[in-house]
């Protein structure tokens, strides 16, 4: 599974229901898995990015599915990042040119 870091802004519809962010938060987890995605944390920030998410798919197209689909219910913008571990990134850096 690929490692996914989302970086969330409220949008003016979703800070004027703020009140109800984490029961959006639970419901955007549910329609993750409907898409073969897995949310493995969600985080609340200070500073530019009012929420990260974690999240695992299968594939970048999955992943951006559930980007689009998330962003479509108009209460958050979204930039997601592709994230490596160390144990992925040491591969990458084994396969670079000499």
């Amino acid at each position: 599974m690929a490692n996914y870091v989302c970086l969330l802004q409220f949008t003016d519809q979703g800070i004027r229901a703020v009140r109800d962010t984490v029961k959006r938060a639970d419901a955007a987890k549910a329609m993750a898995n409907k898409v073969g995605v897995t949310v493995t944390d969600v985080l609340w920030t200070l500073g530019a990015c009012d929420l990260v998410l974690l999240a695992e798919a299968k594939d970048d197209e999955s992943m951006t599915a559930y980007a689009l689909s998330l962003a479509a219910l108009g209460n958050v913008k979204t930039q997601t990042m592709r994230a490596f571990r160390a144990k992925e990134f040491s591969a990458i850096i084994e396969n670079m040119a000499k």
